[in-house]
């Protein structure tokens, strides 16, 4: 999940042609936040709230959409994130709620290599090879991404990759600016289980996800 000083910050860093860490990252924007609401915390109860930050819980829809990636062998689910190796790696085994699914994931895919941020196009490019996709259009296709993000799934739909938007808010897709570069998700679900679901019957219906064969590479996107 990601907070807006965090979205802007990696922005502004995308603009300026600069990588930092994730974490570092996340403190900058946590301090930011703080000083604009003009709240004071000592830096050992931020860096207790960072603790806490590897460890976050899911929202509810996200439990029974593992479950179903779990009982369909056609899946290969990979967690896609802005953050280091260490750290999404730290997230998935200790959230309470992720670490007991956490065998279902084929492997945690980082920018922690490339140091290029989401939605830079290069990003998923590196997704793509690292599942042992090609660059090819039809390779591309064959590549889910589940996301709540917007701007996670602007990146994906530019890059050629399909996208499952999870609107929780239920108020539909909105991000106009989005559909200049994308034209939108693939589909919008209201959970995780509805986007595997939605993933499956398009797979099926159209012999692959487009890709030619019936097995679909789903990536999820926390950040």
């Amino acid at each position: 999940m990601h907070s807006f000083p965090q979205i802007l910050a990696v922005i502004d860093l995308l603009h300026l042609g600069l990588y930092k860490h994730f974490s570092d990252i996340t403190n900058a924007s946590l301090r930011h936040a703080f000083d604009e609401f003009s709240v004071t915390l000592s830096d050992e109860d931020i860096a207790k709230l960072m603790n806490a930050y590897d460890s976050l819980g899911t929202f509810p829809d996200v439990e029974p959409g593992l479950k179903a990636i779990a009982s369909d062998p056609s899946i290969d689910a990979y967690v896609f994130s802005n953050g280091t190796d260490a750290m999404v790696s730290s997230s998935v085994k200790q959230s309470p709620s992720l670490s007991p699914h956490s065998s279902i994931f084929k492997g945690l895919v980082t920018i922690q290599e490339i140091e290029i941020f989401k939605p830079d196009p290069r990003v998923y490019h590196h997704l793509a090879k690292r599942v042992g996709k090609t660059l090819s259009h039809k390779d591309m296709e064959s590549i889910w991404l589940v996301s709540g993000n917007p701007f996670d799934v602007v990146g994906a739909r530019a890059a050629g990759i399909q996208a499952a938007w999870v609107d929780r808010a239920g108020k539909g897709w909105i991000d106009k600016l989005g559909e200049l570069a994308s034209g939108g998700p693939t589909i919008v679900v209201n959970g995780v289980e509805e986007a595997v679901k939605g993933i499956s019957k398009l797979v099926a219906e159209n012999g692959g996800s487009g890709a030619g064969n019936n097995n679909a590479d789903a990536a999820m996107g926390p950040g």
